[in-house]
């Protein structure tokens, strides 16, 4: 299908129809669309120039359809087309990038605390998941490293919220397993920059994301370009001081340059903050005030 472009009315595949834009990034689109089966559901077209690239990011979401989890968000199967990957998945109401902006936007202030932490909570079984090394890769057992953990990647269904966004993921097998130079870079982990991914890298990314939901600000200043990012790039100690103090020793050593400094898992973190501020660890409730 030569020049094919994602417009409403369009029919990518046989029984699919777009029917209105969901999202724009640099990189991607997404389309509400119906199914064969009249279900309303999304389909992402990213670019799909970068050929090595390509083959490992169809790879990633080949394997991440077969994984059945609560929190993450399900792919219903992949295409590729000239020019592009498709991605049909659950379609979400948000992200939680759309909700920080919009309480930011509206309310004039963040989120509520117990509310971002049953999200956060959410996200961090889905990643301790992910993580375990329980998953078939190419005939071995590996976990898998999200690799791209940030606000616009923990999208909103219903009161849930589901990972999303899985073509960066790395499995590992060991204490520290090479890989590419990916993600965002102000959320990714150091050891990422220096070529490599570890058992705590997601955890390390999901810290920041806390800080910037909690917060609206990065705990970092901006990174320079990757072009001009050297391996030996070190960042300086995080600056904590848009979330309250007792926040911050559980956010300090999930941030810890030394992957082995970090909390054993990421549940282990989010259970820190919420002893931190006066919830029970492992409530996934909301309270009322």
């Amino acid at each position: 299908m030569p020049g094919f472009s994602p417009e409403a009315g369009a029919v990518p595949f046989p029984g699919y129809r777009l029917t209105r834009l969901r999202g724009r990034g640099g990189f991607a689109t997404v389309w509400e669309a119906s199914g064969p089966d009249g279900e309303v559901m999304a389909l992402k077209f990213m670019s799909s120039h970068n050929g090595a690239s390509t083959v490992r990011e169809l790879r990633a979401l080949r394997a991440f359809a077969a994984l059945e989890h609560p929190y993450l968000l399900p792919i219903y199967d992949v295409w590729s087309i000239p020019g592009q990957i498709v991605i049909g998945m659950e379609l979400a109401e948000a992200s939680m990038l759309d909700l920080m902006l919009l309480y930011a936007d509206e309310f004039q202030k963040p989120i509520e605390t117990d509310r971002l932490l049953r999200y956060m909570s959410q996200a961090a079984t889905a990643l301790d998941f992910l993580n375990a090394r329980d998953h078939q890769w190419e005939g071995r057992k590996v976990g898998l490293q999200h690799g791209d953990i940030k606000p616009n990647n923990i999208l909103l269904v219903g009161d849930t919220a589901k990972l999303a966004d899985y073509g960066l993921a790395t499995p590992t097998a060991g204490a520290k397993t090479p890989c590419h130079r990916h993600g965002t870079l102000e959320y990714v982990a150091p050891e990422v920059i220096q070529g490599y991914a570890t058992d705590t890298t997601d955890q390390f990314s999901l810290a920041v994301t806390y800080y910037v939901l909690r917060s609206t600000t990065f705990p970092f200043p901006p990174p320079p370009p990757p072009e001009k990012m050297a391996r030996s790039f070190v960042r300086p100690a995080p600056d904590l001081s848009c979330v309250p103090a007792a926040e911050r020793p559980p956010l300090l050593r999930a941030l810890s340059p030394i992957p082995q400094n970090r909390y054993p898992n990421c549940t282990a973190f989010i259970d820190a903050l919420k002893s931190a501020t006066g919830i029970k660890p492992g409530s996934s409730v909301i309270r009322v005030s």
